[in-house]
């Protein structure tokens, strides 16, 4: 394994033998490389002029991509499991389309994606924080057809900012959709609603699906990478004897730095290979289904029976913060969202806590505070009203707010079932376990509308 061309930094032997180490038996991966792609200059009035122009930027743009990360996976030998692609929110890239919906948009994306050969791609977005726009309302509308009539496209909305404060017409809004990309997804279990995230602070440099997309402060074509290594710091706090907290936060730091520096050299080379500009490297200890790599696996080795238990959150801050800071010792292009991910369907231990009763969506929208993202990947029952929907939106989205972090919603009202059933997605969408909602309305205070004003913290010119 030659590390000689990656044109950054030549790790020692021992690096090396830490990183096959890593790779064979404690699930280290780079679980995405994202290419950016900017469309604004793709506009036309014809949407079937302006479908033309986005399938011939995004396949001439991203042609090379997925031999390059091939390429690098072979030189390196460190598996590479997402190769996506991320576009400007096509809200903005589409407002001149005279055109009723923007259905068609999606299934132009995901015929490029199919074509470029790569697994996803994010973009089909609306940025609607303070106000939409009669193209925002027309990408909305069009979520659930485009989710259900696509396989690679993946759609996200920020109806928040710690600047604006929380719009709730569009929350509102929203929980209808998912309700409505549900049912046309049925069959699968609901799993259109698997590719539609609903944000607060959303990251313009996000690599990591549902929720990218490339954002307007963003070059004309970028490589963005998704680093995951829940196992490699579950096994690192394993080997530690009878640990203080204290210890263990420095062996998270030093994992999460040697991850970052192995992250970044993988990604500036593929960006050198491609001649497209690198622009960050995303930490976000991203679990699998697999048995130890689980984010929750390492919360319990800090000590609790349970993810879930008292303590949890406590444990997910150390965790997260020691992440962060590793992280940012290795590396000055870390970005994105990149910390400690809690999705319950792609995380074993969360899978089993939840099953033995241990993890509640109340505790979970307690972790929200600490983790990276929100309360993602949520099966509720089928029959969940869309009001309530829009209310643990509203929730997670004043997490988000008013601690000036990203948080996010991805949620999942199965079709036909309920509490103490399952549904099922595989690969890494892994499986989850309904989970209860309470039984009490939202309704009154989700059809009020109107915007939660910006908290008084927003005032820092």
């Amino acid at each position: 394994m030659s590390f000689k061309h990656s044109g950054f930094y030549s790790p020692s032997n021992n690096e090396i033998l830490e990183t096959i180490q890593m790779v064979r038996m404690e699930h280290l991966d780079i679980r995405t490389v994202t290419m950016g792609i900017n469309l604004r200059d793709c506009s036309h009035p014809d949407i079937e002029v302006f479908n033309e122009n986005i399938y011939e930027k995004i396949t001439t743009r991203a042609k090379d991509l997925v031999r390059t990360t091939n390429e690098i996976q072979s030189l390196y030998g460190i598996p590479i499991i997402n190769k996506r692609i991320s576009v400007t929110p096509i809200a903005i890239a589409a407002e001149s389309c005279r055109s009723n919906d923007f259905v068609s948009i999606a299934k132009t994306m995901d015929e490029a994606a199919k074509d470029a050969q790569v697994d996803f791609i994010g973009g089909f977005s609306a940025l609607v924080h303070k106000g939409a726009t009669a193209g925002d309302l027309k990408l909305i509308n069009s979520i659930p057809e485009a989710l259900a009539g696509t396989e690679k496209v993946c759609s996200s909305v920020n109806v928040a900012t710690t600047r604006t404060g929380i719009n709730m017409d569009a929350v509102g809004l929203m929980g209808g959709i998912i309700k409505e990309t549900a049912d046309l997804t049925a069959d699968k279990d609901g799993i259109g609603c698997a590719k539609l995230v609903i944000f607060a602070n959303a990251p313009e440099d996000n690599p990591f699906m549902a929720g990218a997309f490339h954002g307007i402060g963003e070059p004309e074509c970028v490589i963005n990478v998704g680093v995951s290594g829940p196992g490699v710091v579950n096994a690192a706090i394993n080997e530690l004897e009878n640990p203080n907290l204290t210890e263990i936060s420095e062996t998270i730091k030093k994992t999460a730095f040697k991850i970052t520096r192995m992250g970044e050299m993988v990604g500036r080379e593929v960006s050198r290979r491609l001649g497209i500009e690198f622009g960050i490297l995303d930490l976000s200890l991203a679990p699998t289904p697999e048995i130890g790599d689980s984010v929750a696996a390492i919360l319990e080795a800090m000590g609790l029976e349970r993810c879930g238990a008292h303590g949890t959150t406590a444990a997910l801050a150390l965790l997260n913060d020691a992440v962060k800071k590793g992280g940012a010792m290795a590396s000055s292009s870390v970005g994105g969202l990149s910390g400690a991910f809690i999705p319950v369907s792609e995380d074993a231990g969360m899978i089993e806590a939840v099953r033995v009763g241990a993890l509640s969506l109340e505790k979970l929208e307690a972790m929200t505070s600490i983790c990276s993202v929100g309360l993602d990947m949520i099966a509720v029952p089928g029959d969940t009203p869309a009001s309530t929907l829009s209310a643990i939106i509203a929730d997670e989205m004043a997490i988000g707010v008013i601690n000036r972090k990203t948080t996010a919603v991805r949620i999942i009202p199965a079709p036909g079932k309920g509490v103490g059933d399952s549904v099922e997605f595989g690969g890494l969408l892994g499986n989850a376990p309904i989970m209860p909602v309470s039984t009490f309305s939202s309704e009154v205070f989700v059809k009020r509308g109107g915007r939660i004003p910006a908290p008084i913290q927003s005032l820092t010119n």
